[in-house]
C-alpha cells in the first residue's frame, strides 16, 4: 500500500481535482521513557511532601498505592517502602525476618550484587515501637530474630532498639561481623548490660569490639541499669579500672547518650580516645561515686571543653536514685550553649567570677527551685547571653483558669520568676518550649 495521500476537496464536481498531500512536519519521536532515578527522586519527595503535611499517614500504604499501579512503578516504589522501616510488634518483625531470610536463601552467586534484596534496600531500622507492646516473655524471641536478621541488612544507615529487649553477646557478635558497619551513621537504644564490663581489656566488651568497625557512626544511645543499692553490694571487678583498653576511632561523632551507665568498659575506651567533633551529651550523673566505680564526672573532665550542649537526665524507675551532678560545670564545659540539669540541683561555681564570661544561652531545670534561685542570680552577671531558662517538667496553665489558681504551688513559682527574670530579657519557658499564654 503506497503512503502517498491524495485529497478530493470537491468530490461532487464535474471536473474534480485530487491535491497531492505533502507532510509540513516530521513525524514525532516517541517519548523517552524517565530514568528510574529520576522516578525516584519524584517518589521520595512526594513521600516526604505527604508525611509532612499529614505525620499520621502510613508510610507504607502510600508506598504500596505506588507498587498497585504498574510493573515499572514497582520496581522503583519497593526499595523506597523498605528503606524505612518501622516495626511495632513482635509478630510483624517475625513476618519481615521470615521475608528477608526467604529471598536471600534464594539469591545466587551468578548475580553481580552480593547482597540480597530486599535486604540490601533497608536503610533505616526503627524497633523502639516494640516497648508499648513487647512482653517480658518475648525478650528471647526478639533477640533471636535479630541475630537472624542483622546479617541480611548491609547498608543499614540508621538503627534504633529498644532498652527494654537487652542484646545477646550472641545478637551483638551477630551485629558486629555483618557486613557494612561502617555505612551506620546512627545506633539507638542499646541496652548495656552490666556483664559485658571486663576487668581485664576493654577489648573484651562485645560493644567495644561493635564500635571499633562503626567509623563513621555519628549519632550513639546507650542505656544502662544504673545501681540498684549502695556501692558495697557492687561486684569488685565493676569498680576496677581495665588493665589495657583498646582504641575506637569515632572521628564523626557528634551526640551522644549514656544514660544509667556509672561505669564500663565502653566508658573506659572513650576517656582514652579522642572525639573530635562531640557537640551533645545527654548523661546520668554520678559525682558523689568516685572514680573507676563511676566515669561520668571524669568523661566531662576529658571531653567537655568540645561540648555545645550538656543535658543531666536520671530515667525514673522505682525505686529513682538521683546522685548529685558536679558543681564544676563551666569550669570543665566552659563552652555549653544549652545546659540542662537534674536534681539533685547543683551549686555551680566560676572559674574565675570577676572576669569569665560564659556563652551560655538557655539553661533547664525540672522545677522552680528557690534555692537554685540564689545560685543561678549570683551567675546572671557573667551570662550575658542567656535568653531562656526552660522548666523543663511543668506546663503554664490556660488561660482560662483563674487568677488563684496561676498563682498557687508551682504555677505561681513559674510567675515568679517570670516577673524577676523578664526584667534581664530572659524569657521563662515550659517543657514545651512555650512562654506565658
Amino acid at each position: 500500500m503506497s503512503d502517498t495521500l491524495l485529497l478530493c476537496p470537491r468530490p461532487l464536481a464535474r471536473y474534480a481535482g485530487r491535491l497531492l498531500l505533502l507532510p509540513l512536519l516530521p513525524k514525532r519521536p516517541p517519548l523517552k521513557s524517565l530514568p528510574s532515578e529520576i522516578w525516584s527522586e519524584v517518589f521520595s519527595f512526594v513521600l516526604s511532601e505527604s508525611l509532612a503535611t499529614n505525620p499520621s499517614v502510613d508510610r507504607a500504604r502510600l508506598c504500596m498505592s505506588l507498587v498497585m499501579v504498574c510493573r515499572r512503578f514497582k520496581d522503583v516504589a519497593l526499595p523506597l517502602m523498605y528503606a524505612n522501616v518501622n516495626i511495632r510488634t513482635v509478630s510483624c518483625l517475625d513476618k519481615f525476618t521470615a521475608c528477608l531470610y526467604a529471598a536471600d536463601q534464594k539469591w545466587d552467586s551468578i548475580r553481580r550484587i552480593p547482597y540480597s534484596t530486599p535486604g540490601r534496600w533497608v536503610q533505616v531500622l526503627d524497633l523502639s515501637g516494640l516497648t508499648d507492646t513487647l512482653d517480658s516473655r518475648q525478650v528471647y524471641t526478639v533477640d533471636l530474630l535479630l541475630t537472624k536478621l542483622f546479617p541480611l541488612v548491609p547498608l543499614l544507615t540508621k538503627l534504633c532498639l529498644t532498652p527494654a529487649v537487652p542484646l545477646s553477646r550472641r545478637a551483638l557478635s551477630s551485629l558486629t561481623n555483618r557486613d557494612g558497619n561502617s555505612s551506620l551513621q546512627a545506633l539507638g537504644g542499646i541496652c548495656y548490660n552490666v556483664s559485658f564490663h571486663s576487668p581485664v581489656a576493654t577489648g573484651d566488651d562485645p560493644f567495644v569490639r561493635l564500635l571499633q568497625k562503626c567509623h563513621n557512626l555519628e549519632r550513639l544511645e546507650i542505656v544502662g541499669k544504673g545501681f540498684d543499692s549502695d556501692l558495697e553490694s557492687f561486684p569488685d571487678d565493676l569498680v576496677q579500672e581495665p588493665a589495657s583498653t583498646v582504641k575506637l576511632y569515632l572521628p564523626k561523632l557528634h551526640s551522644l547518650t549514656i544514660l544509667s551507665i556509672p561505669a564500663s568498659s565502653l566508658l573506659v575506651s572513650l576517656l582514652s580516645n579522642g572525639l573530635p567533633r562531640l557537640r551533645a551529651l545527654s548523661i546520668t550523673p554520678y559525682d558523689d561515686i568516685p572514680y573507676p566505680a563511676s566515669c561520668t564526672s571524669c568523661f566531662l573532665d576529658v571531653h567537655g571543653q568540645s561540648l555545645y550542649t550538656l543535658s543531666f537526665f536520671t530515667p525514673k524507675s522505682w525505686p529513682t536514685q538521683l546522685h548529685p551532678s558536679p558543681s564544676t560545670l563551666f569550669h570543665t564545659c566552659p563552652n555549653l550553649r544549652h545546659l540542662s540539669l537534674e536534681y539533685p540541683l547543683p551549686d555551680l561555681t566560676l572559674p574565675d567570677p570577676t572576669s569569665t564570661t560564659l556563652p551560655l544561652q538557655i539553661m533547664s531545670i525540672p522545677r522552680p527551685d528557690m534555692r537554685f534561685w540564689r545560685v543561678l542570680e549570683r551567675l546572671l552577671p557573667c551570662l550575658p547571653n542567656l535568653r531562656a531558662v526552660r522548666i523543663r517538667d511543668v506546663r503554664w496553665l490556660c488561660s482560662g483558669m483563674s487568677i488563684r489558681a496561676q498563682e498557687t504551688g508551682v504555677q505561681g513559682e513559674l510567675r515568679n520568676w517570670r516577673r524577676r527574670l523578664g526584667r534581664k530579657g530572659i524569657r521563662v519557658l515550659d517543657a514545651d518550649w512555650q512562654d506565658m499564654p
